[in-house]
């Protein structure tokens, strides 16, 4: 019985270190620096003549998402100004008649998120509105969902 066994012959492992390091960076090169980050830009302020102008744009019929893109900010920001100024907001709903082609649609197997882009509202409203009137919803996979309606 040998007490070194594999300890005495390291030619393999000596090998296989070397291969090792040779993958690894150079220790007597500088480092490389870190990739340059782009600074997260700053929230855009509207002054008071933009917030004026936005308020008359939405009163003219302007919808949120134009209002944003216009002035470059987001919708969420056009509305919170909105409510900030006691602005009416208005509500997009759906027609009885595009709620009884929702529901066709629907039952052809259609998606709330398509119906909602068909009718230019959010696939929420959507399911809303078929739950009010009854519609059974199905799951990811197309089966009717258990205790809802």
């Amino acid at each position: 019985m040998e007490v070194g066994g594999t300890y005495y012959n390291t030619k393999d492992q000596v090998t296989a270190l070397k291969a090792l390091r040779e993958k690894l960076p150079d220790l007597d090169e500088p480092a490389q620096p870190p990739p340059k980050r782009q600074r997260p830009s700053r929230v855009r302020q509207l002054d008071s003549d933009q917030v004026q102008q936005l308020i008359e744009g939405y009163k003219s019929g302007a919808t949120v998402h134009e209002l944003g893109d216009q002035f470059g900010i987001e919708r969420r920001t056009v509305s919170a100004i909105l409510h900030r100024h006691n602005v009416p907001m208005r509500r997009r709903s759906l027609t009885d008649e595009q709620i009884d082609d929702a529901i066709r649609l629907y039952n052809q197997g259609w998606s709330l998120a398509r119906i909602g882009e068909r009718t230019d509202v959010a696939a929420e409203t959507v399911r809303q509105r078929l739950c009010e009137r009854g519609v059974t919803m199905r799951d990811p996979q197309g089966r009717p969902r258990a205790g809802e309606v």
